[in-house]
């Protein structure tokens, strides 16, 4: 069964920190990104942009926004797993940066791990 697993991060906090600190904080990612790489279920793994726009019907009409920038949590990433089950697909998920680097608590890093109800390609 596929897993989405969303990567949240808070924006104020993130800020707050010196760039050279974040800096730093990224470049210990790459390896957690290997092993989590490594156990063959990553189908899909994307870092996103800050920029978003958000998409609605309103009044019957599309309108096209901006999104907020300063919202108190923010996507920042994406993965799809291979699981064979819920527990596997937590697993799995645990094996990313956001989890397994103390720093990320105090910067609100979180990760959601949702089931797949469709997935067409």
């Amino acid at each position: 069964m596929k897993y989405l697993c969303l990567g949240y991060f808070s924006p104020a906090k993130m800020d707050a920190k010196p760039a050279a600190e974040i800096d730093a904080l990224m470049s210990q990612c790459p390896p957690h990104l290997e092993t989590l790489h490594g156990t063959g279920q990553v189908l899909l793994d994307a870092g996103l942009a800050n920029e978003s726009r958000t998409l609605r019907r309103v009044g019957g009409r599309l309108v096209v926004e901006d999104s907020p920038g300063a919202e108190s949590e923010r996507l920042g990433a994406v993965f799809l797993i291979e699981a064979a089950g819920f527990d596997d697909a937590v697993r799995v998920a645990a094996l990313h940066p956001t989890t397994q680097l103390a720093e990320g608590e105090a910067l609100g890093w979180r990760l959601e791990v949702r089931p797949v109800s469709s997935y067409r390609t």
